[in-house]
C-alpha cells in the first residue's frame, strides 16, 4: 500500500445531516434560522463521536448563504468542534428540465462557498425531486424515480456540464465527485466509469454509493464486481448498508436499512481495496429510517475501528 494522508484516528468520518430535515425547533426553515439552532444540531453531531460533518444541502445550502451568514456558520463550525471534509449536495442535478440553469448556478456558487470554508470536495448528482409515488411509499426507492435522458445529445451536453464544475473546482484548488444514483449518468457500475471518462476531467471522480443499489426491488451486479469497477476512481464515498433477499423462485427482493456491519455490501473487504487502490478520500455515514443519527455514529465507530485494523 502506498503511504496514506491519514492515520486511522484522524481519517476524516463525517456525519450526513440528512436525519436532520430543513427546519428548525420553531418550525422554520433551518436555512434562515439563528446560528443556536445550528449549533443545536451540530452539538448533537459532535456528542455521538464525530469531529467531521457534511452540511448536506437537504439541511444548509451553504452555498446560498450570503457572506455574513457564511462567516456565522463558520463560527458555529469552530465553537462546536466540527471539519468539514466534503459538502454533498441533494437533487439539484444540472439536468433538470425545469431548474437546471437555476441548479447549475448554485453548484458554482456551493463551490465558491466551500472554498470560503476550506472544504476541497463537493458531491454533485443527477437525481432529481422524488415522484408523488415515491412521496407515498414507505421508502422513496419502492417506487420508480427519475430517469436521465440518454441521448447522444443530452449526455453530452451533461458531461459539459460536469467538465465545466470540475473546471470550476480546480481553479478553487478542490475536487468534485458525481454521487451514483439508478437511473442517471451514473446509475451503473460501467455507465459510471464512462461517463466519468466523457468528463475528462482529473477534477472529477467518482462517489461509490453502491447503497443506493443494492437497496434496489431489482436484479443487480454482485458486489464484488461494483467494487472492482468503480473503486480505482473514487475520491469520496458515502457509506451505508442494506440488508437484501432475493427469491430465486417468485424474483421477489426486499431491502431495509441496516447498520453497516449487518448489510450485504462487506465493508471490511470493499475499505481494504479502495485503501489498496488508492483511495485517500473522506467517508460520509449515512442512514435513512429508525433513529438515523444514533446509527450514523455507530457507523462512524465501525469505520473507525475497520481502518485502525486495516492500517495497523
Amino acid at each position: 500500500m502506498t503511504a496514506v494522508p491519514y492515520t486511522a484516528e484522524n481519517w476524516p468520518i463525517a456525519a450526513a445531516m440528512l436525519p436532520f430535515g430543513s427546519t428548525d425547533s420553531h418550525g422554520g426553515p433551518i436555512q434562515d434560522a439563528d446560528p443556536e439552532e445550528w449549533a443545536r444540531h451540530l452539538r448533537l453531531v459532535r456528542r455521538i463521536g464525530f469531529t467531521e460533518v457534511d452540511p448536506t444541502d437537504t439541511w444548509v445550502r451553504v452555498g446560498d448563504l450570503d457572506a455574513g451568514r457564511l462567516e456565522e456558520f463558520r463560527g458555529v463550525l469552530g465553537d462546536v468542534g466540527l471539519t468539514v471534509p466534503a459538502i454533498s449536495t441533494s437533487r439539484r442535478s444540472v439536468m433538470d428540465p425545469a431548474h437546471g440553469e437555476e441548479n447549475l448556478a448554485y453548484s458554482h456558487r456551493l463551490l465558491d462557498a466551500a472554498a470560503e470554508l476550506g472544504v476541497p470536495m463537493v458531491s454533485f448528482g443527477f437525481f432529481q425531486a422524488f415522484t408523488p409515488a415515491q412521496r407515498q411509499v414507505l421508502w422513496f426507492w419502492l417506487a420508480e424515480g427519475w430517469h436521465d435522458d440518454e441521448s447522444a445529445e443530452a449526455r453530452s451536453r451533461a458531461a459539459s456540464l460536469i467538465r465545466e464544475l470540475a473546471e470550476h473546482a480546480a481553479g478553487n484548488g478542490q475536487q468534485i465527485t458525481l454521487e451514483m444514483y439508478e437511473d442517471t449518468y451514473v446509475g451503473t457500475c460501467d455507465g459510471a466509469v464512462k461517463f466519468l471518462e466523457e468528463v475528462g476531467h482529473d477534477a472529477c471522480g467518482l462517489n461509490p454509493d453502491l447503497g443506493n443499489f443494492i437497496r434496489l426491488h431489482r436484479p443487480i451486479e454482485p458486489v464484488q464486481d461494483m467494487l472492482d469497477k468503480v473503486l480505482p476512481y473514487s475520491n469520496y464515498w458515502h457509506v451505508k448498508n442494506y440488508a437484501r433477499d432475493e427469491d430465486p423462485a417468485t424474483g421477489q427482493v426486499m431491502t431495509f436499512p441496516v447498520p453497516m456491519e449487518f448489510g450485504l455490501i462487506n465493508y471490511r473487504a470493499a475499505i481494504a481495496q479502495a485503501l489498496d487502490l488508492g483511495f485517500r478520500g473522506a467517508f460520509l455515514c449515512e442512514h435513512y429510517g429508525n433513529d438515523a443519527i444514533t446509527v450514523i455514529g455507530r457507523n462512524r465507530a465501525y469505520v473507525r475501528e475497520l481502518l485502525a485494523q486495516l492500517l495497523d
